[in-house]
């Protein structure tokens, strides 16, 4: 099983993206879907994270501004992208976790132009 993420793009400041996280197949037991950021040069880093489909951790850096969702239903995860600056610009990256494991995404780019 893969993930897949989608939704990333070019935006200007100020504006808003949502990106999507879909597994290729049948998963169960997902304890804490995660949105991760590489910007280039640097490390990747955790931006927000949901566990138990309730629990939910920002960064200091998006808190107000990204907010993490997810439906345990369709076992899927969206990060909603507010008020983006060029600090935003970044690959990002989901990851499923569960007593399995990590399952990562092959990223999606996010470039926020000034």
């Amino acid at each position: 099983v893969q993930l897949q993420a989608f939704g990333g793009g070019l935006v200007q400041a100020g504006g808003s993206l949502r990106l999507s996280c879909a597994p290729s197949g049948m998963i169960s037991g997902i304890r804490t879907m995660a949105w991760y950021r590489q910007a280039a040069g640097k490390e990747r880093t955790l931006v927000a994270s949901v566990t138990a489909g309730r629990h939910k951790t920002y960064a200091d850096s998006v808190q107000g501004r990204l907010t993490i969702t997810s439906d345990s239903r369709m076992n899927q995860a969206f990060l909603q992208m507010n008020s983006l600056n060029p600090e935003d610009t970044a690959v990002y990256y989901c990851k499923f976790s569960g007593a399995w494991g990590d399952i990562w995404g092959q990223g999606t780019q996010v470039t926020v132009s000034s």
